[in-house]
């Protein structure tokens, strides 16, 4: 191997080049620390902080006695999404109910038909303009509107933007798989803070930023898994945390904004530098559509803007003016209303189905309900599939080992009371049959 460099990154980037051309492979160690810096010319302590960014990101582990070795490939996560080809009743897609989304063909067909060129506005005044009511709630000064592929596309070039490889990330843990994902793909270092009903706790956060937190990533309501909703009283500690570090980057995943039956409490407030809350349609018209609202301060603007510009990234006028046609249809948003009252409606007959069997699942908003179990959820669900169901556990979720207890999340959508019913008292039979 021909490692190179005189300074950590340089010897970071190194490694990494060797490992993309296979001249290092999986499980192969890299040098002792004394030998790489001796062989370079280099204090030992350049090596080990080498090293120690190479585990990071994810390129090596270390393996006491062995050293440290290159790291095998991860192997692809679990995805949000649904299971068509399973014979199981399928409560684990995560998706919206098809039922309450708009005709993706009438809003094509309502298209002006002009066609936009190079140069137009990254953004469309019209949608601009219609989007302004959704961010009224929003207490910081001067926000700027961004418009992203998609909320996770949001959060990934907000973090880009901002953080470098290895940056440590305050998130909730459970947490939605996409940040997981998203955070481990941009080398950045995942920081657990423990949710509750009340939503991200003040004692996780404060130890996430006094221990370096550079960014928090927070969904303020129907958070994914559990479903829980910021408190007032929660959200005001959490801001008072915050305060104290005016220079962390603020990111608040709104995901379920129109759906929610909670009042949004804010995280970010007028002492945060750099902010953004980010409002995806993927709930309410469709995850097809690939499109996310963006408010932020005028700084995380200007750099989502410099990789969103018009000729390089800027976002489908065609999609902009299907939102923009969705908003201004009374149709449409009185569907968003039903829409919610359902998903209310079929979470709550979940919830008192499972109460009646004697569990206590979480309160809270969402697609999704979040079920703690007395013990590890993976036998839970593997006798439950061998009942007709598919559920997810809570495993995925997590960002640390977790507790001995365990959890399952379950999609409402879709869920009839009979079926409610029925899956709550097969999930007591296999409780009870231990």
């Amino acid at each position: 191997m021909a490692i190179t460099g005189q300074s950590a990154a340089e010897i970071v980037d190194s490694v990494r080049a060797e490992v993309r051309s296979g001249a290092l492979e999986p499980g192969q160690a890299l040098p002792p620390v004394r030998e790489l810096a001796a062989r370079l010319g280099v204090n030992r302590n350049t090596v080990a902080a080498a090293y120690k960014r190479l585990v990071v990101v994810g390129v090596a582990e270390t393996r006491g006695r062995l050293g440290t070795l290159i790291r095998e490939p991860a192997a692809p996560g679990p995805r949000e999404g649904a299971a068509p080809d399973s014979p199981l009743m399928d409560l684990a897609s995560g998706n919206p109910d098809p039922r309450w989304l708009p005709d993706p063909r009438a809003l094509a067909a309502a298209l002006s038909g002009q066609p936009r060129l190079y140069g137009e506005p990254p953004v469309s005044p019209r949608l601009a303009a219609l989007a302004e009511p959704w961010f009224r709630d929003v207490p910081c000064p001067d926000p700027v509107l961004t418009v992203t592929h998609g909320a996770v596309d949001a959060i990934e070039r907000l973090l880009t933007a901002h953080l470098v490889p290895a940056d440590p990330v305050a998130v909730e843990d459970p947490c939605f798989l996409s940040s997981i994902h998203t955070l481990r793909l941009l080398g950045l270092r995942p920081m657990g803070v423990p949710v509750d009903g009340e939503g991200m706790t003040v004692d996780g956060l404060r130890q996430a930023l006094a221990s370096g937190a550079r960014a928090v990533l927070c969904t303020p309501r129907a958070h994914n898994p559990t479903g829980c909703n910021l408190s007032a009283g929660r959200a005001a500690a959490l801001r008072q945390v915050l305060a104290e570090y005016p220079d962390v980057l603020v990111i608040e995943d709104d995901h379920f904004a129109p759906l929610s039956r909670a009042e949004y409490q804010p995280l970010a407030s007028s002492r945060s530098r750099h902010w953004a809350v980010v409002r995806s349609v993927s709930k309410c018209f469709g995850p097809d559509l690939r499109l996310a609202l963006v408010v932020s301060d005028e700084d995380s603007a200007s750099r989502l803007g410099q990789r969103l510009a018009s000729g390089t990234a800027w976002v489908s006028h065609l999609l902009q003016d299907m939102v923009a046609s969705c908003l201004e249809s009374s149709a449409v948003m009185a569907r968003v209303t039903e829409a919610a009252a359902d998903y209310r409606r079929r979470r709550d007959t979940l919830s008192r189905a499972l109460r009646d069997q004697g569990l206590c699942p979480w309160d809270g908003d969402g697609l999704n309900l979040w079920i703690p179990l007395p013990g590890p959820a993976a036998p839970v669900t593997a006798a439950l599939a061998r009942r007709g169901w598919l559920v997810r556990d809570d495993r995925p979720f997590r960002l640390g080992a977790g507790a001995g207890a365990g959890a399952l999340r379950v999609t409402v959508t879709g869920l009839e009371p009979e079926v409610a019913s029925h899956f709550s008292a097969d999930l007591a039979r296999v409780l009870a049959a231990g």
